[in-house]
């Protein structure tokens, strides 16, 4: 399962073996000055939109990569039934992140508090 940690100004999403290959994409790094909002998806697979390329999708399941819809780009490591953390990024490679994780709103939280702080 996908993990989102901080350190040293940056946000990572480190990605488990399995999720590597699903995304055809290593583990993603951005500057915390990048990120603009963070909020809790309550069905991620709603949010992740547009045509995957490239990645894995199981319908109804889950949505592991990158999906590309009116000049955005997401990554994505979606399941159903579980809560995400939603990214909004800028000048990044990525707009938009959305990782499940088993405690979302908590990882959400950290990550708002690390924005607000210098």
């Amino acid at each position: 399962m996908a993990e989102i940690r901080r350190a040293d100004g940056y946000l990572h999403v480190v990605l488990a073996p399995l999720e590597k290959v699903a995304a055809l994409h290593g583990n993603v790094r951005v500057p915390l000055a990048s990120v603009t909002s963070v909020t809790v998806a309550d069905r991620p697979l709603e949010d992740v939109k547009g045509l995957r390329s490239p990645g894995l999708h199981i319908p109804a399941r889950t949505k592991i990569g990158t999906w590309r819809r009116a000049g955005r780009r997401t990554f994505a490591v979606a399941r159903a039934r579980q809560t995400a953390v939603r990214i909004e990024l800028t000048g990044e490679r990525y707009d938009t992140l959305v990782v499940s994780v088993p405690d979302a709103a908590t990882v959400a939280q950290e990550l708002r508090t690390a924005q607000a702080s210098p």
